[in-house]
């Protein structure tokens, strides 16, 4: 037989790789602007056309290449980040592979145009699908442009595979935040489609902060430096307050490089703990300065996951850090072991301490206890406080007034019961089993609030449990279902308008629901670039919830697979309806009891609310008994 291995040729061995290096335009986007970052650059520019489809082009005053290096950069594992395989452990550069441009070049056309400060002309390089086409001596600035045009014009079934503009734009705007607040001393410009995004002046992290989220970020940002012999922590983190239900406000970076890692988001939320809501997600901007030999940037393509060499050690400095800061500022409660100047003043510490208290001070039982060699400190049992729940006496709920019977007093109610081993039971008189009285939090027709959040009822085969708050959210649901089909949802106009200010990714993916948020009563207009204003709500929402609703149907766009668009509106209606179900007022009476039991199983669907969780189970009578 004939040999069948053989060597793929240099043109489709780059197109293989490109698929790993280069998935989208973001990619892209992110690959220059990390070389212009490396190159010394002060000054970045960044020009978008068709969602980075027919045009990505970064501009830098970097310090530029010569003939030899421009052309040599486009070919495959070329770099001047490292020479050796040691400087794999020093690495503090963005990038060090040497594959970008190569992986650009196979699936794009190419133009660049660079200069050295010290060159009297520059040089200009066109490059298509790895075959150079051009290259010849230009007139240019000092430093470097990068053309990259039709992206995968050469691969048609990649392309065809690129997500819708709004899509690929937030991927871009992604790319272009993370590296711009890597870098605060860098100015980012950004042009899409001819109009200007984005001017960032060089200056504080605080105010390239501000630049790029937006000014509701200012009042609540809170700074976090923290120094150790492992790691040096700074940054900030956002107030309680800032906490939003969308997830792309966590922003990690190592040396500089932004990282994704789960387990230090982890720490971070562990640090918030009971300062924030448990579906609320906090802000951070945190930077690690680290010596590149603790940890291995190299494991992954797009050089977002990394390995430390102590994990562990690494998450408690962080998530002590946060706290340490939340404390500072007063946000989050400290226990303060500094002797307050007010101690000094009391009687106690001012008068002399004379002989005579001392020996009384001596006979006391504490100090016996306390002062005792080789012996547990501890404080004896004392009889009186054997029978402790004597203290106690079980609630009555009273009948008439001052004419309610008592406990025990003629065997009607209950009948508390306190034995010799002290705990207390509760025995049902006899009239009560013959009458069937009610008792404290049972209604009428058999049904009992349990705790606040479930009823109970009876049923002929045993007994049903509700689960109040899935109730109401599966009857809001059809409700809003049915006011969408007939197109007539009251929206209730709102007497003080609220802006609602969101990151300029999110903000195109609020701009693609405007219209169905309109149908379900919302009225919300464009305010400004990444700002919208509120003038409407739909009826019933209470007040000040309306964010919260917006902040999940962003949130949820975010994760929205590419074939569930068809399904939006149900999801839209879903997260309306989980907010609408908080009204735990109208089932405290009787009436509104019966009135939840009996609009659930009018639903189409009452066992399950939207998002699939059970309503209600039943326990049958032969469970009950097996019980006792």
């Amino acid at each position: 037989m004939p040999d069948v291995i053989h060597l793929l040729s240099d043109h489709i061995a780059n197109q293989i790789a490109a698929g790993e290096v280069i998935q989208r335009p973001a990619s892209a986007v992110k690959e220059l602007l990390e070389n212009a970052v490396d190159a010394g650059a002060t000054e970045i520019q960044l020009v978008i056309k068709d969602a980075g489809k027919e045009l990505v082009q970064v501009i830098d005053n970097g310090k530029g290449m010569s003939p030899t290096d421009a052309r040599m950069s486009f070919e495959r594992h070329a770099t001047s980040k490292i020479r050796s395989i040691d400087d794999l452990f020093t690495i503090r550069t963005m990038g060090f592979r040497g594959e970008a441009l190569a992986s650009i070049a196979a699936v794009t056309q190419v133009e660049m145009k660079t200069r050295q400060a010290d060159s009297e002309a520059g040089s200009r390089i066109v490059i298509e699908g790895t075959e150079v086409k051009l290259q010849e001596p230009c007139a240019v600035n000092t430093g470097t442009s990068i053309s990259v045009k039709n992206l995968f014009y050469n691969v048609p079934a990649r392309r065809h595979f690129l997500k819708s503009g709004n899509t690929e734009l937030r991927h871009i705007l992604d790319e272009f935040t993370r590296v711009a607040l890597a870098n605060p001393s860098i100015g980012f410009r950004m042009w899409n489609n001819g109009t200007e995004q984005f001017h960032l002046e060089p200056g504080t992290l605080k105010s390239r902060i501000v630049g790029l989220l937006g000014h509701a970020y200012e009042k609540n940002l809170v700074p976090v430096e923290e120094n150790t012999d492992i790691a040096n922590i700074h940054g900030f983190i956002g107030k309680p307050e800032s906490a939003t239900r969308t997830r792309g406000m966590q922003f990690f970076f190592i040396n500089g490089r932004f990282i994704r890692n789960p387990y230090l988001n982890h720490a971070v939320t562990q640090a918030y703990e009971s300062l924030i809501e448990k579906e609320a997600y906090p802000f951070y901007v945190l930077f690690f300065e680290i010596d590149p030999k603790r940890v291995d940037v190299n494991v992954h393509p797009t050089k977002q996951e990394v390995k430390f060499d102590d994990d562990g050690m690494i998450y408690y400095y962080l998530k002590a850090a946060v706290k340490h800061a939340l404390s500072r500022y007063n946000i989050a409660p400290s226990i303060d072991f500094s002797l307050s100047s007010e101690i000094q003043q009391l009687p106690s510490v001012q008068l002399p301490f004379t002989e005579r208290e001392r020996e009384e001070t001596q006979k006391g039982y504490l100090y016996n206890t306390f002062t005792g060699k080789n012996q547990a400190h501890v404080i004896e049992r004392n009889d009186s406080l054997r029978r402790w729940k004597d203290l106690y006496e079980i609630a009555q709920t009273p009948n008439n007034g001052s004419n309610a019977p008592q406990a025990g007093a003629n065997g009607d109610g209950f009948n508390p019961s306190l034995p010799d081993n002290g705990i207390a039971t509760t025995i049902p008189s006899q009239a009560t089993l013959d009458t069937g009285a009610e008792t404290e939090g049972k209604g009428a027709n058999n049904i009992m609030l349990l705790h606040g959040a479930m009823l109970a009822t009876t049923v002929k085969s045993g007994m049903m449990l509700i689960h109040i708050r899935r109730a109401q959210e599966r009857i809001w649901y059809e409700r809003l279902l049915e006011e969408w089909n007939r197109q007539d949802t009251p929206s209730q106009q709102v007497l003080f308008p609220t802006s609602y200010e969101l990151a300029p990714q999110d903000a195109l993916l609020l701009h693609e629901v405007l219209p169905d948020l309109a149908r379900i009563g919302f009225d919300i207009n464009p305010f400004g670039q990444n700002t919208f204003v509120i003038q409407g709500v739909p009826s019933g929402l209470p007040a000040g919830e309306e964010k919260y609703v917006l902040d999940e149907v962003v949130e949820h766009l975010k994760h929205e697979a590419p074939d569930a668009a068809n399904k939006r509106t149900e999801q839209i209606l879903a997260h309306m309806a989980r907010r609408l179900s908080k009204n735990k007022h109208a089932i405290m009476q009787p009436e509104g009891q019966q009135a939840l039991i009996d609009e659930l199983f009018a639903c189409a669907q009452p066992e399950y609310t939207p998002d699939g969780k059970k309503v209600f189970t039943m326990i049958k009578m032969e469970e009950l008994e097996n019980m006792l």
